[in-house]
């Protein structure tokens, strides 16, 4: 996302730590910091000349600021007051703390992932057909009907930058493993149609939008909806709740990877892409904690590395590379189980 399209923030908080904290948090997820400043270094000409689209205020120290007082009598832009003190960056609090910072700061200047949904034409534009993946003799002589229900599911997890790592994943993916795949995608709901075509159209893999009853089949990647919270029956099939998704995040990664390690397991495994914030992390222990994996796209390939590199540095990730690179890992990792 670039500064033209960010939302833009003005940030002032009165210890050194809430600062740090809140503008890593910003700019991981997309927004525009142009201040971050102690109250006490600030004055009524700064205020003035700040061009920002919302203030974010968050005093520990002191609860009355003048200067405060003077921002909400005169500002043409919303003044937000913060969660408060903010937890350590990788506590079990952290989560929490920024999805509520970030579910008011959507409702105020909108969502960054908005930004995502016109890269899709230049996806759908693309003739390129890369390479495939060959399919190791140990799955090529594997029994396996294509369309039938997948015993093991994997997450395709993204944010800005994702449908095209993703697209290159499955562009890589040869057909004839024994996996299905939901792919969960911050996108505006207006690009939502054009989202499995654009990132399907090259591979051998069918990328379909979720079916309320039916489980996910191998050899397909179902999208998660936008609207309501995917989860699955004892069966295994899907289940459309008709509840919306947790705030904030439209599909909630960290409420599918919950959903998805609850009924698969250790027969569930998750692969963040390219993408913002921190959307994931609060589910990632439980995963572990069911026996499924977690995998990331190496930092230097992505549009935006905060999603794969939280779950990095939380130590929730096993395995790290490039969208291809992962893709044969994963071909690896199944032709190991028949092996």
């Amino acid at each position: 996302m670039t500064d033209k399209t960010a939302a833009r923030i003005a940030v002032i908080a009165d210890t050194s730590l809430q600062r740090h904290v809140l503008q890593q948090a910003l700019t991981s997820s997309g927004y525009h910091v142009v201040l971050n400043s102690d109250p006490a270094r600030l004055d009524e000409d700064v205020l003035g000349a700040c061009e920002t689209d919302l203030w974010l205020v968050d005093l520990a120290l002191s609860e009355d600021s003048p200067l405060v007082d003077s921002l909400m009598e005169r500002a043409s832009a919303p003044v937000l007051f913060g969660e408060g003190h903010a937890p350590e960056r990788h506590s079990e609090n952290y989560p929490r703390w920024e999805r509520r910072l970030f579910g008011k700061l959507k409702k105020l200047v909108g969502d960054p992932s908005l930004a995502i949904g016109p890269s899709l034409q230049a996806l759908l534009d693309d003739t390129s057909r890369p390479p495939r993946l060959d399919l190791p003799e140990t799955l090529a002589a594997t029994p396996l009907t294509a369309g039938e229900p997948a015993r093991q599911v994997w997450l395709l997890a993204a944010s800005l930058g994702g449908p095209e790592a993703v697209k290159e994943f499955l562009d890589a993916l040869p057909g004839g493993l024994p996996v299905g795949f939901v792919y969960a995608q911050h996108i505006a709901a207006s690009f939502e149609a054009a989202l499995p075509q654009a990132v399907g159209r090259h591979s051998q893999w069918h990328v379909n939008a979720a079916r309320h009853g039916d489980p996910v089949r191998c050899g397909e990647v179902v999208v998660a909806p936008i609207a309501s919270e995917l989860n699955f029956n004892d069966e295994g099939a899907m289940q459309l709740t008709g509840r919306p998704w947790p705030e904030p995040y439209s599909p909630s990664i960290d409420q599918m990877m919950l959903n998805l390690a609850q009924h698969f397991a250790g027969l569930c495994g998750v692969i963040a892409f390219s993408g913002m914030g921190s959307d994931g992390s609060a589910a990632a222990a439980y995963v572990r904690r069911q026996g499924g994996l977690i995998w990331t796209q190496r930092a230097d390939t992505c549009a935006a590395p905060s999603m794969p590199d939280n779950l990095r540095e939380g130590g929730y990730s096993s395995h790290s590379g490039d969208p291809r690179e992962l893709a044969a890992a994963l071909v690896s990792h199944l032709a190991e189980q028949c092996s």
